[in-house]
């Protein structure tokens, strides 16, 4: 990239350890500091919406998608997980309105053998959505 004249004259004004900074910083090195920063700071918190890892179902079936808005992936897991917990103690195909203070609602796909169901847990403007397959035969 070319210099011009005014940039060189800038350069020269400097102390020498400025003049450094701002060199490196024409050379490239702005994306490495960036880097070492990102991976200093401490965790993100709940944001507006995001899509999250699945854990390993408990039973016999698997979950297949969580999402979560306002809340952090670590809750919407111990949502799910803890909403499975209270709908099997009413057997295979029990159902459960409230976990962990939010209020949930199921719909329910089912067939001979299995259901697929699709679960929204909400506490205010805090929501887990999350889908799964339960084997019931």
């Amino acid at each position: 990239m070319p210099r011009s004249k005014e940039f060189h004259l800038m350069l020269s004004r400097l102390p020498r350890a400025r003049s450094l900074a701002v060199a490196a910083c024409i050379a490239g090195a702005v994306p490495v500091l960036a880097a070492d920063t990102a991976a200093t700071a401490s965790p993100v918190t709940a944001s507006a919406a995001a899509s999250c890892k699945t854990p390993k179902y408990p039973g016999v079936g698997y979950y297949t998608s969580l999402k979560v808005s306002h809340v952090s992936c670590r809750t919407g897991t111990k949502v799910m997980k803890d909403h499975y917990r209270c709908r099997t103690r009413h057997g295979k195909t029990g159902t459960c309105s409230r976990v962990d203070g939010y209020k949930c609602t199921e719909k329910r796909v089912k067939s001979a053998i299995e259901y697929d169901a699709r679960v929204t847990c909400t506490r205010g403007s805090k929501k887990v959505v999350y889908t799964y397959q339960q084997d019931i035969s």
